[in-house]
């Protein structure tokens, strides 16, 4: 018999101000703590970061940066980092791969890791998964880590300082926990987790589609109000126990076109929530959804500043290039996710439709 497993994180802590309870939360799991991050996320929290575990009398022992690639080679590097330091509480910061990183370099180590999302990008502040690449920044695999965060801290002040692009991106990765697991999951035979799933991913849209643009003003504020603690609920929370519930298989076109993306240098180094939400608009047109849905999906994918067209990705793209990003795709798992057989043609003719009908909400 099958056995689920389900791998959740400890503790949540959300909300504004909830940076004010890490240092309790890592005086909890260990007295010897590092921050992991880049560069800029580390020098936006170190302060704070550093007052709370004085506070809690656990030793700092200081940053170590993260290169920018969730690669093996990178997991591996910052695990003897925590070996030789002697590590006892991992506190990651950053957007996904810098978490992923940690988390899968923790679990290496076997050492808890606490993490504080320093922007809203994904959902991998709460999951056990981590998106493994190359060290080129081509997209490797989904790789499940045996155990979650030991805590989450998702601290609404902190997040709304963040630039835009980054919730924008969170938004497109958000929305296609629903697209895609509409998509590939079989009404007449959901189970109770997969219906859970599938609840939790249309409270995620449902969420973006009432809260977005007030979210994205709260950003552009650098001010939490309530949409955006909405919107960063569904980010991580909703979109979080999507992943937790499905085990990561809850992927479909639109993250098979993302990695395609990554096999081109002109988009690999465009956030991944943000390639992902112009491949839910190519999912849509995919399963020949009505044009009055397309273009309810772009407009709202052009108010949360989601791509609508492939310029609006990098310039300069050729047919050459973008014959690259749909093989890729096509060879993904989660293009295999899909109820029905996928060509080229079919890609090719959805990126044609999309770009066609985004044309007229610009």
């Amino acid at each position: 018999m099958f056995t689920h497993r389900l791998v959740f994180p400890a503790s949540v802590l959300r909300g504004r101000g909830a940076i004010k309870h890490l240092g309790a939360m890592c005086g909890r799991l260990g007295q010897r703590a590092m921050l992991v991050g880049g560069k800029r996320a580390i020098a936006s929290v170190e302060a704070k970061v550093a007052d709370q575990l004085e506070q809690q009398m656990v030793s700092y022992l200081g940053s170590e940066i993260f290169n920018g690639v969730c690669c093996q080679e990178e997991i591996n590097r910052l695990a003897d980092v925590f070996r030789t330091q002697g590590v006892e509480v991992i506190i990651a910061t950053g957007g996904g791969k810098a978490l992923d990183t940690a988390k899968a370099a923790g679990v290496a180590c076997n050492i808890p890791v606490v993490t504080l999302p320093g922007i809203a990008g994904t959902c991998s502040a709460v999951t056990s998964l981590a998106f493994r690449y190359h060290q080129n920044g081509e997209f490797r695999n989904m790789m499940p880590l045996s155990s979650g965060p030991a805590a989450v801290v998702i601290d609404a002040d902190l997040l709304a300082t963040s630039p835009l692009q980054w919730l924008s991106a969170g938004i497109g990765d958000t929305l296609a926990k629903w697209y895609e697991y509409r998509a590939i999951s079989d009404l007449s035979q959901l189970t109770g987790l997969a219906g859970v799933a599938r609840t939790h991913s249309e409270l995620c849209y449902t969420l973006i589609r009432h809260f977005a643009a007030g979210a994205c003003f709260a950003v552009q504020d650098g001010k939490a109000n309530n949409a955006l603690e909405q919107v960063l609920d569904a980010i991580f929370l909703y979109a979080g126990l999507t992943s937790v519930m499905s085990n990561g298989a809850h992927t479909g076109a639109s993250h098979a076109l993302y990695e395609g993306f990554t096999a081109c240098p002109k988009t690999r180094h465009i956030p991944h929530g943000l390639l992902v939400g112009y491949g839910n608009l190519c999912l849509l047109a995919l399963e020949n959804r009505s044009d009055d849905e397309l273009l309810a999906a772009l407009a709202l994918a052009r108010a949360s500043a989601i791509p609508t067209q492939l310029a609006h990705i990098a310039t300069g793209l050729t047919e050459q290039d973008l014959a690259v990003i749909i093989d890729r795709s096509l060879t993904t798992p989660d293009m295999a996710n899909m109820p029905m057989d996928i060509t080229f043609e079919d890609v090719r003719s959805a990126v044609e439709r999309v770009e066609g009908l985004g044309a007229k909400i610009n």
